[in-house]
């Protein structure tokens, strides 16, 4: 189980997980039974469980509940057949070689989602989709469009909820990019996450927030 254990900068990785051209950052924790190919994943960034990501790439501080499904892979719909036969065609011996046209189309289509973003229960992000900072994805929604930094979606298809902060609070978020700052800093600054936001942007930003 996560949350259990003490992490270190050295990445976390549970049981029954496979990981292939993935890249981790510090302090990163992959819950058990993870399927990853093709994936940087940020600092501090997380998954619970049960997930699968493919061809994406995961900013710092990033939340995501068991269940998420990052980049689930597109079948062409163009030919006779919906079937992975034609171009996985080493399984079955029809071939020495795969369709890697098709291959390459798909590890293209890369998800990219931003940094302090939380991804909830069982949610899927389409392949090509990009998240912004500080946004929230609903449990159980299907995002097939970008969302928009700090912005909060839910639904099937997902669609916006309301946004998070003012435009002055999340302009001042986005300069003052905490999610950049060291170990050190943030342990010397820890007490200052507790603030209500106003207060926070107000003392690392000087933005008076009506």
């Amino acid at each position: 189980m996560i949350g259990e254990k003490m992490l270190m900068e050295k990445p976390t990785i549970h049981e029954n997980c496979s990981l292939k051209h993935t890249e981790l950052g510090k302090w990163t924790e992959v819950g058990p039974n993870n399927y990853w190919d093709n994936v940087e994943f940020g600092d501090y960034s997380y998954t619970s469980g049960n997930n699968q990501i493919q061809n994406a790439k995961i900013g710092n501080f990033v939340n995501i509940a068991s269940g998420v499904r990052i980049g689930p892979t597109h079948h062409p719909m163009d030919r006779p057949t919906l079937h992975h036969f034609t171009y996985r065609r080493r399984l079955y011996g029809f071939d020495v070689v795969d369709d890697e046209k098709i291959l390459n189309w798909r590890a293209a289509q890369v998800v990219t989602i931003g940094h302090d973003v939380w991804l909830g229960h069982n949610a899927i992000i389409m392949p090509g989709v990009t998240i912004g900072n500080g946004a929230v994805v609903g449990s159980g929604a299907v995002v097939t469009k970008d969302v928009a930094p700090f912005t909060i979606v839910a639904g099937v298809p997902a669609k916006v909820l309301r946004i998070r902060f003012s435009d002055e609070i999340i302009l001042s978020l986005e300069k003052i990019q905490w999610w950049y700052w060291s170990y050190e800093t943030l342990k010397e600054r820890l007490l200052d996450f507790a603030l209500n936001v106003e207060d926070f942007v107000h003392k690392y930003d000087g933005n008076q927030v009506a």
